[in-house]
């Protein structure tokens, strides 16, 4: 046997997915298929690439070299595929696909600004599934999109991803007329009874999070609306008829106010994903600067989060 590129894939895709549990379900295999594919690949490169142990793996001095030969020939061959690409769309512009985060409101100054002039067609998706199933299928180039707690969205063969916002708590958005609405921060337990509106996108692992975190709290969420338009959602809110979690960064809206959450029950991260073959690491890497402005951009919306924010800087975008 000799080693070929989706076994180099597959060696980094155990690396950084920490298990083989978890590196199987992104790649889209079984577990003991990723197993005896890792066993052949050791053999061929001479010896153990990981250590296996309770917590998952590691690389062995083996492995890191490995590795590190394995992410520069993946990254030569992407670089090789997105000049290709490049050099026959003429001037097709690039196709960036979003679900509702906070940011994606500056989201398009930001790109103006960074990317020089490059059209970006950029649309948006209630489905973190459906953005991951049109990046594998090439309907788009890059994706933003959310994960809730410990949810882990599964990526196309192809694809990378870079995390933005590495956590950030969801806050309650509620009617300023509420009996709460006074207070700096609330704890969940006190939301017991309320109608909850039940978060836009249903698999990032959201809705599990939410009912999760009241059930510790001690009571089961009533989740009775589910609407995708903006203004009707914060007017439900404002003539108190529901509350919901919604991101820390939101800005304001007339009726409604935003308060924090004793012990941060949920939280939320922000990832970007690409597809290798279609955007370059160059490109990549402004595009992720031009979504992390873009989240900075809103952190004054609500003091809370700036001191939550400011108190935290291993978790703050790389920028240098």
């Amino acid at each position: 046997m000799q080693l070929e590129l989706r076994h180099l894939e597959a060696v980094c895709r155990i690396a950084e997915a920490g298990s083989l549990g978890r590196a199987a379900a992104r790649l889209g295999v079984s577990q003991p298929a990723l197993s005896a594919q890792l066993r052949r690949i050791e053999r061929v490169a001479g010896g153990e690439l990981f250590h296996r142990g309770r917590r998952g793996v590691e690389p062995t001095p083996l492995g890191q070299f490995v590795l590190a030969k394995a992410r520069r020939v993946l990254g030569e061959m992407d670089a090789l595929a997105a000049g290709a690409r490049a050099a026959t769309s003429g001037d097709r512009p690039l196709r960036l696909g979003c679900i509702l985060l906070v940011l994606v409101d500056g989201l398009l100054a930001q790109l103006d600004l960074i990317l020089s002039g490059q059209e970006v067609a950029v649309e948006l998706e209630h489905s973190v599934t459906a953005l991951t199933r049109m990046l594998g299928a090439g309907q788009y180039d890059v994706v933003l999109y959310g994960e809730v707690n410990d949810h882990e969205v599964p990526l196309p063969e192809g694809a990378v991803a870079r995390t933005l916002v590495a956590r950030e708590p969801f806050c309650v958005r509620l009617s300023d007329r509420h009996p709460l609405a006074g207070r700096d921060r609330i704890d969940l337990a006190d939301l017991a009874g309320e109608p909850w509106m039940t978060l836009v996108e249903d698999d990032d692992g959201g809705p599990e999070a939410l009912v999760a975190a009241c059930e510790k709290a001690g009571f089961t969420p009533l989740l009775r609306h589910r609407i995708t338009d903006r203004k009707m959602h914060y007017d439900l809110i404002a003539a108190g008829r529901a509350v919901s979690l919604t991101q820390p960064t939101a800005p304001p809206t007339p009726g409604t106010v935003l308060r924090p959450l004793a012990g941060d029950p949920v939280t939320g991260r922000i990832r970007l994903a690409w597809n290798r073959s279609a955007v370059s690491a160059a490109q990549a890497d402004l595009l992720y600067r031009a979504a992390a402005r873009a989240y900075l951009s809103g952190l004054d919306n609500n003091p809370f989060h700036r001191t939550w924010w400011d108190a935290r800087p291993e978790l703050h975008p790389v920028l240098d």
